[in-house]
């Protein structure tokens, strides 16, 4: 039996296939025990298949270019998967609409004070400059923030550990903020957790109401845009 087992994985790591099955079996994996214990937090599905993937390539001594030579097929589904969010605003455009205003302010807030305090924090710890370039898109989704970061010089592997770390941060905390904070709205706990940690945030967001799914996208999109336009702006504007 294990004799079998060896020869099938030594067979299927050395094809694209092995990236895109291990990806595909860690997340169903870590789903289901994100449903066993009741959708906490710290049980998101992100953070256990990511943990079970690493000790798989690890354990096996498998290389990450093989192994994302076929997860890299479940990674073009990022750019996509943010396009689809524009589902969830449509249908409930009508009341977005009309906080049009409030809402863009809240998100430039938003934005602005991810991108300057974590830079900052990261200037104050005498970070490399390249360290702090990588750290400055890390609230956005990561399709983006990769973009953003090539075009003002940062390090494209860390944005994506960097965004991720963000993402699952803010999915683990968003909801004992919003419990200490008092704060009962599905709008603004959705949009909270779609400016702050984006698709992951959002992710989470679906677990409270469609409402806060939908100004989490919202935030996300925003987001989106407005980082790839005045990130490189501002940083060749003033360096």
């Amino acid at each position: 039996m294990t004799d079998n087992f060896q020869d099938f994985w030594v067979y299927l790591s050395s094809t694209p296939l092995m990236g895109l099955t291990l990806t595909l079996i860690a997340y169903l994996m870590a789903y289901s025990f994100y449903t066993w214990r009741r959708y906490a937090p710290w049980a998101t599905p992100l953070v256990w298949a990511t943990l079970l993937i690493i000790a798989v390539l690890l354990l096996s001594n498998t290389s990450y270019t093989t192994y994302f030579e076929g997860a890299q097929f479940i990674h073009f589904l990022l750019g996509p998967s943010v396009v689809a969010m524009g589902l969830l605003l449509w249908l409930r455009w009508a009341d977005l609409k009309k906080q049009m205003w409030p809402l863009l302010g809240a998100s430039l807030i938003g934005g602005a004070v991810a991108v300057i305090s974590v830079v900052l924090l990261a200037w104050a710890f005498g970070l490399p400059p390249k360290i702090i370039l990588s750290l400055a898109p890390k609230s956005m989704t990561t399709s983006v923030a990769m973009g953003v970061a090539e075009k003002i010089g940062g390090e494209i592997s860390l944005v994506a550990v960097f965004t991720i770390i963000t993402g699952v941060m803010g999915a683990l905390m968003g909801p004992l903020l919003f419990k200490l904070a008092r704060i009962k709205s599905d709008a603004a706990r959705g949009f909270a957790l779609g400016t702050a940690s984006h698709g992951i945030g959002t992710a989470s967001a679906f677990q409270i109401s469609p409402t806060a799914a939908a100004y989490a996208a919202l935030a996300v999109g925003v987001q989106s845009v407005l980082g790839a336009v005045l990130i490189p702006l501002i940083y060749h504007g003033f360096f």
